[in-house]
């Protein structure tokens, strides 16, 4: 019997429940999941989500020299964490002299109100 494997080995969750089984139909696009993916994971960083989150509670844009020490990180990681939400769209920036100020996009601002209602709901 060596190299066989017995039928009572195999898992009843492995089978087919009905023996007609099929795979379920992706709702988004191969496109739609690459960008939802690209987008969640522009956040899945400490440093880049609290950055965020900070340019969202400004009032009209926000420096890298005012991030830097709000996050306790160097300049040169709030830039790297900032030219990432900004290629993936979550931010905005505009050129005031030597500064760029950082605001966030509707994208943003709709990912952390769900967000904060998905904590919110949690903590009930």
């Amino acid at each position: 019997m060596k190299g066989r494997q017995s039928t009572q080995s195999v898992s009843n969750s492995q089978q087919p429940i009905d023996g007609d089984c099929c795979a379920t139909e992706q709702p988004l696009s191969e496109s739609d999941l690459r960008d939802d993916v690209t987008l969640l994971s522009a956040t899945a960083n400490d440093t880049r989500y609290e950055a965020l989150r900070l340019i969202a509670a400004s009032d009209d844009g926000i420096c890298v020299c005012e991030l830097a020490p709000s996050l306790g990180v160097s300049q040169s990681a709030v830039s790297h964490a900032l030219s990432r939400l900004h290629t993936d769209g979550l931010v905005t920036r505009r050129k005031e002299g030597r500064w760029r100020y950082y605001e966030t996009t509707e994208p943003a601002v709709t990912l952390l109100n769900a967000l904060d209602a998905i904590r919110h709901d949690t903590h009930e």
